[in-house]
């Protein structure tokens, strides 16, 4: 509580509702706040294991070229990602499961959802020979590529650089403060649609009879069709030849 001003001969409160409205304010920020803490997470966990997952994708055809091993990387992306939200939906149905169960083993889920993209997004930069060493780049690929559209229209607007491939643009050529800046209006957008995508989804993989698991695949393919849409407007063409 702030300090009383000399002189007051009376102690001020505010209203009930002028309470509840302050309480609200910051509530809403430290949820937002526990997103981007599991995105950091996320990204701290899988940047080790990056050439681990190029070498998964290469071990039945060690030759294989880098837009043959972005194609694995896709297809392994998407198909964890909708296996892991059907596991989830299909819980609900299983005898014994309550709502909460399920409530509670989709929380776990978001967590490994950002775990399986930024383990993706980074495959992808890596492939294309575009290292990422900073936290600050690491998380502008990573929310760019989950947000699709709108995450390059965000990274290009506030780059104040136009061209396609903005992945490139960011490890070359954008300074750490602006990419603060960045990541700051991702951030924000982040939680917005991150948070709404994950209430909905939620709600619906808890569905009894196997209608979750219907629910939760399906949602969760659309989210890891919509990352790889967007990683190749981020680097563009595969490069013809490993770097």
């Amino acid at each position: 509580m702030a300090p009383e001003a000399e002189g007051s001969e009376t102690e001020l409160s505010l209203p009930a509702d002028d309470d509840a409205l302050d309480e609200a304010v910051p509530e809403a920020a430290v949820r937002g706040q526990r997103v981007l803490d599991l995105l950091d997470k996320a990204i701290t966990l899988q940047t080790p294991l990056v050439q681990k997952n190029i070498a998964r994708a290469r071990q039945r055809k060690p030759e294989a070229t880098p837009a043959e091993v972005i194609r694995n990387l896709e297809r392994m992306y998407v198909s964890a990602l909708t296996g892991t939200g059907a596991a989830v939906g299909g819980s609900a149905a299983a005898p014994g499961v309550g709502t909460g169960v399920a409530l509670a083993l989709s929380a776990g889920e978001a967590l490994s959802s950002l775990q399986l993209s930024a383990l993706f997004a980074l495959s992808i930069a890596e492939v294309h020979g575009v290292r990422i060493d900073e936290v600050e780049r690491r998380r502008t690929i990573v929310m760019g590529i989950m947000l699709g559209g709108s995450g390059s229209a965000t990274i290009t607007k506030v780059a104040e650089r136009t061209g396609q491939h903005w992945g490139r643009q960011v490890v070359a050529k954008v300074p750490v403060a602006t990419l603060r800046q960045i990541n700051k209006v991702l951030g924000r957008n982040f939680v917005v649609k991150f948070g709404t995508k994950q209430g909905v989804i939620v709600l619906g993989r808890v569905a009894p009879f196997g209608i979750g698991a219907v629910i939760g695949g399906g949602a969760n393919a659309a989210l890891a069709a919509l990352a790889v849409r967007a990683s190749r407007r981020a680097f563009g063409p595969p490069p013809t030849s490993w770097p």
